[in-house]
Formats: structure tokens, sequence, C-alpha cells
């Protein structure tokens, strides 16, 4: 899947979990997925307890992350 069709499956609203990222039509957000993910469970895993889940949507809150990331600065100390 291409990159934008992934990210659009993000979205932000001040009205949903305080503005957080989240898949979208959910209250999931971007941490929870990455968070869990760090924990150790695997995609699978995820969309067991969270069946309306797709794997794309996984996919597009490890993209999001991953683009954030790119953008943060880094200053040497």
């Amino acid at each position: 899947m291409k990159e934008e069709k992934l990210l659009n499956r993000i979205v932000t609203d001040p009205k949903v979990m305080l503005g957080k990222p989240v898949i979208k039509g959910t209250r999931l957000t971007v941490e929870l997925i990455i968070e869990k993910i760090a924990y150790g469970e695997t995609i699978k895993d995820i969309k067991k307890d969270y069946p309306f889940l797709t794997a794309d949507d996984i996919k597009a809150a490890l993209l999001y992350a991953a683009k954030r990331l790119a953008h943060e600065e880094v200053y040497a100390a």
C-alpha cells in the first residue's frame, strides 16, 4: 500500500483522545499500538485484541511514528 494511503488512516481531532493521533474511526492511539509492539505483541496479537483493526491500520501507526521521528531535531550537547 502506498505511503500516502497508509498515512491517511491516521487522524488527529482535538475532540478525540485530546488530539493525539488515532486510527481513523477509532479511539486507538498510535502511541498505544507502538507501545504494544515494543512490548512484544505481534500484528496478529493486536488484531485479536482489536478485531476492527486491519494489518494496514497497524502498519499506518508504525509509518506515522517513523515519519514523526524523522523530523525530530537533535542537538549536540
